[in-house]
């Protein structure tokens, strides 16, 4: 939530005093026609540094964001291709078990399966 709001002050520092149209005029030319007063041209050059700035270190934090996302997410995806690997295994197993015992041995096995499972589940409930 912190975050979010950082955000929110962020954007409204970095677009304070931004029109539509631009600049706001008021600011940057003085009451003449087409004079320019340097402290105000000083102000805006201030404060457009600030803002660019503002927007590289912006930038560089979601350029961190994003590279410690891409490695979290290529951890994870080894993590599934391992478990796929071991799960497949585990059901080629299976498969030749119930392939090459009798029916009745495959009865007894997948009965006691449940049965433990039902055990665990009411202990740890």
């Amino acid at each position: 939530m912190n975050a979010r709001r950082d955000g929110r002050n962020n954007r409204v520092a970095l677009f304070d005093g931004i029109e539509e149209g631009g600049i706001r005029a008021s600011s940057i030319y003085s009451t003449s026609s087409h004079e320019i007063d340097e402290h105000d041209n000083e102000q805006a050059l201030d404060g457009l540094q600030d803002r660019v700035s503002l927007l590289k270190r912006l930038s560089g934090d979601i350029n961190e964001e994003v590279d410690s996302h891409n490695r979290m997410l290529d951890r994870m995806g080894n993590d599934m291709d391992s478990s796929r690997g071991v799960l497949s295994g585990t059901m080629d197993k299976f498969k030749m078990v119930f392939e090459t015992k009798s029916s009745r041995r495959m009865f007894s096995l997948v009965a006691s399966f449940v049965v433990l499972f039902l055990i665990i589940y009411y202990l740890t409930r």
